[in-house]
């Protein structure tokens, strides 16, 4: 089976940063936008990000200005930079690469901002 493989999620405070990863397969990598899931606690899966393979990018107006996705070809990686995180943010994060009309997701990584 397909996997996608999150890293980087941790815990930090209100105003703090992460850097998420995710690595893929390198022909579905390369051939297909990378798009960010989060799911809070209690919640529906929610979309948050999507670069595309031209590095169109596009967020979610509650992640705009405060995070980056971004991908590197070379390593078959895509990235979510977060900055000034906010309680709110927290929840499992998951990676997504759609193919044709199937979904591939990573496990997923937490994050949890708190004081």
């Amino acid at each position: 089976q397909v996997q996608l493989v999150e890293s980087g999620g941790g815990s930090v405070q209100p105003g703090g940063s992460l850097r998420l990863s995710c690595s893929a397969p390198e022909d579905m990598f390369r051939m297909n936008a990378l798009r960010w899931y989060r799911q809070a606690p209690g919640k529906q899966r929610e979309w948050i990000a999507v670069v595309t393979i031209g590095d169109i990018t596009n967020y979610a107006d509650s992640v705009k200005g405060r995070f980056t996705i971004s991908r590197e070809n070379a390593k078959n990686t895509g990235y979510l930079q977060m900055n000034s995180l906010k309680p709110e943010d927290t929840g499992v994060y998951y990676c997504n690469i759609k193919v044709i009309d199937t979904d591939h997701w990573g496990r997923g990584t937490q994050v949890t901002v708190s004081s």
